[in-house]
């Protein structure tokens, strides 16, 4: 046990030139030996003793030059430390077996023994150590000027370190797409809420590989790692390229201001120039997830990403479109993309209209466009809703056009059906039939949103008019307040009508209407039967739902552990309303009553 105010004095005696060397056991000692009271460990003598170890370690270690005692003074360095010391050059390659023993590798670490030429090649083998996140950390941090205004000048990292880096990075996703089917990672894909495995996402692969945008045509063609470079810069270049654009316009409107700014910039160059998109056409229409189990779902995952990258990559259509045109009709030909669901209309309406929308980017055969045109109108109409403004929101809404029927529809993204058809109408191989034949199955509103739209075509704009109301606000699901409500003849008539409006896509409109009747004072407990009961009982005051909870459990334990079991579930269990939990209570038995 040392005496924890004695810890200064041993880091001052490793500061002095005149230490003997028989004497740099016991100061190795004392610095490492935690400081006992009688409670346990001293934490304040523990600071204390970090602190001083921390000062005289770098004098420790150019002393030490037993390997017992060089092995005791690094098992105490923490990660930082020995990162650090590396950088320096004071802990070297030779220190690895006994850092290894105690610590795990570290990205700095690794950064620092590489910053010395002969530890180039046993800083590269400690990559397999690491996390892919850790791997970016190593390509990110080695500059540390990198976020300086001005940065200085700093040596470039080790091409071989580099590319060691990139190898390990690439190879989950290289060897996923060696085992299409057979590695447990395409599993994600069977899903219908997921997508691609997380390999092909904007993780740490890609910012490893953003950064070496002269390497790509090298990349592309490797034979090892060329299909994964080419799948990530098909996915991501484009859009990195966009966001870098956005960043740096952003950063120049704030510094020269609005009236320094020139009239229209110039056309950007695509990030990935036409020989570097010709290298990666192998690529374009994920061969990979043809064969995969539940095509009802890969092959819409795939259709889905293929149109990505021709959003992302335009002037691919021009290279590739059979290509793409024959992958297209592939998907919907295995994965039966275009049949009508039997399931409830609306639970299917987030991917057919992504179906709709990717087949309007990519097919050119006119009966899978004809098919999809009709699928649209096998989804439910959509319930616009028109909320009292608050007075808060009036100041923002008056003199606009944000709460006009055609912008009621956009602002809960129940347009998106019509956007769809909108883009099929756009596709020259889709008969103009099928999409007029479409147009009576639509909600009025829908057909009101064509005519703002100036970029749809002339012909649509005149068979949208021709069946368009004369006005569009007789569309919208008008929400009454109580002072409205108080004029009509039977204002709970009003609310029902509210609850019996179609069911719509979008969450934000069922919520304005349970809002609404749960505000009213016109409301009865007929209409609160109808409601969630999760609405009834978290999102109002309590004094709407305690007196019925009160009436049906009263003084019987039994109904009030039901009602504890019945508030618990989860976000995946099912829904109940609120008459629902009603009704479960009062069907618990009552307590028999001894004569």
């Amino acid at each position: 046990m040392v005496n924890a105010r004695t810890y200064p004095l041993w880091q001052q005696l490793v500061a002095t030139e005149g230490l003997p060397d028989e004497a740099l056991p016991v100061v190795i000692e004392a610095l490492c030996t935690t400081s006992r009271a009688f409670h346990g460990v001293d934490n304040r003598g523990e600071e204390w003793r970090k602190k001083a170890f921390a000062a005289a370690l770098p004098v420790l270690l150019q002393r030490a030059a037993d390997p017992a005692l060089r092995r005791r003074v690094l098992e105490q360095a923490d990660d930082k430390q020995v990162a650090d010391l590396a950088d320096q050059g004071v802990v070297t390659a030779a220190d690895l077996p006994v850092i290894l023993h105690t610590h795990r590798p570290t990205p700095d670490l690794i950064i620092g023994l590489a910053r010395h030429p002969g530890q180039v090649d046993d800083a590269i083998s400690l990559l397999p150590h690491l996390h892919s996140t850790e791997l970016e950390r190593v390509v990110d941090d080695w500059n540390p000027n990198r976020y300086h205004v001005d940065p200085e000048p700093f040596p470039p990292m080790p091409p071989a370190l580099f590319d060691a880096v990139l190898e390990y990075a690439l190879t989950p996703l290289a060897r996923l797409l060696q085992n299409p089917g057979q590695h447990e990672g395409w599993e994600i894909s069977e899903h219908s809420h997921l997508a691609l495995p997380i390999e092909f996402g904007e993780g740490p692969p890609w910012h490893i590989l953003a950064t070496c945008p002269d390497r790509w045509p090298a990349l592309v063609q490797h034979p090892a790692f060329g299909t994964a470079a080419q799948h990530l810069l098909l996915d991501h270049a484009e859009l990195e390229a966009h966001r870098t654009r956005m960043t740096a316009s952003a950063g120049d409107y704030l510094s020269r201001g609005t009236q320094d700014a020139p009239a229209e910039p110039p056309e950007p160059a695509p990030a990935l120039g036409p020989d570097l998109l010709r290298a990666c056409l192998p690529a374009l229409c994920l061969p990979e997830m043809a064969g995969l189990p539940k095509p009802s779902v890969t092959a819409r995952h795939r259709l889905h990403r293929m149109a990505e990258r021709v959003r992302y990559n335009p002037s691919v259509m021009d290279v590739a479109a059979e290509q793409l045109h024959a992958a297209a009709d592939e998907c919907v030909r295995r994965g039966r993309l275009l049949t009508p669901p039997r399931t409830p209309k609306n639970e299917h309406r987030n991917t057919i209209t992504t179906v709709a929308e990717d087949l309007a980017q990519l097919s050119a055969n006119p009966k899978h466009l004809a098919k999809a045109c009709a699928l649209l109108t096998t989804l439910e109409q959509p319930t616009v809703v028109s909320a009292p403004p608050s007075p808060r929101l009036s100041r923002i809404t008056e003199g606009t056009d944000l709460l006009s029927p055609v912008r009621l529809l956009e602002r809960n993204s129940q347009h998106r059906r019509i956007a769809a058809l909108l883009a099929l109408a756009g596709n020259p191989h889709t008969p103009r039939t099928a999409v007029t034949e479409t147009l009576p199955a639509l909600h009025p509103l829908e057909l009101s949103w064509i005519g703002h739209q100036s970029h749809a075509p002339d012909w649509l704009h005149t068979a949208a008019a021709a069946l368009a109301p004369a006005d569009d606000t007789e569309t919208v699901l008008r929400l009454l307040t109580d002072d409205e409500l108080d004029r009509h003849p039977d204002p709970c008539a009003v609310l029902q009508s509210w609850l019996d409006a179609p069911e719509t896509d979008g969450l934000w409109t069922s919520g304005d209407v349970y809002r609404a009747i749960l505000n009213s004072r016109h409301h009865t407990l007929h209409h609160l039967r109808q409601l969630p009961a999760d609405e009834v009982l978290t999102r109002t005051e309590p004094h709407i739902a305690l007196p019925h909870l009160l009436t049906q459990c009263g003084t019987q334990p039994e109904r009030w552990h039901a009602l504890l079991k019945a508030l618990d579930y989860g976000p995946t269990d099912e829904k109940i309303t609120f008459g629902q939990l009603l009704d479960m209570l009062s069907s618990q038995p009552e307590p028999i009553v001894p004569a």
